[in-house]
């Protein structure tokens, strides 16, 4: 886990917040939202990129209109939890593309995974086929969502 944070002001942060609401905003017009000139703006745009505060930009894409309206959370038990296991869980949780989130969590169970698909037989099988096959996998259960209430980014916190 990483902890490095970078100092920022309030023209940072407002920014980042302009940027979470519309990426696709011009310089010049980010610029006149915050209250600086283009250059100044345009410097710390880079910087934060540079850094790693600013991880790239991307449509955010609505699953329902594209047919992934079914949400299921599984709290996934491994058989054991020493590093080469966690490490192999892993890397083989990020090759899921239904996987949306993976959480390693404190509690009775080791995982909380985010899992969309388009239908519930549609889950049954990556469910089946590749989250129960995953690298050291004792056990499953699954809560499906029935409604997305609130799903904020960071833009909306």
């Amino acid at each position: 886990m990483q902890n490095d944070q970078m100092a920022m002001d309030r023209y940072d942060r407002a920014i980042l917040d302009v940027l979470a609401r519309d990426g696709r905003i011009s310089i010049t017009d980010l610029a006149q939202e915050i209250g600086l000139s283009k250059s100044p703006t345009q410097a710390r745009l880079r910087r934060m990129e540079k850094d790693g505060v600013i991880k790239g930009y991307r449509a955010m894409l609505d699953p329902i209109r594209l047919g992934l309206d079914h949400v299921a959370f599984v709290e996934v038990k491994l058989s054991e939890t020493r590093e080469k296991a966690l490490q192999a869980f892993n890397a083989a949780v990020r090759e899921v593309p239904e996987i949306e989130q993976a959480h390693m969590i404190a509690s009775h169970f080791d995982y909380l995974l985010k899992v969309r698909t388009a239908s519930m037989s549609a889950y049954r099988i990556v469910l089946g086929e590749k989250i129960s096959t995953l690298p050291y996998v004792a056990s499953t259960s699954t809560y499906v969502a029935m409604q997305a209430v609130k799903e904020a980014g960071l833009a909306e916190m």
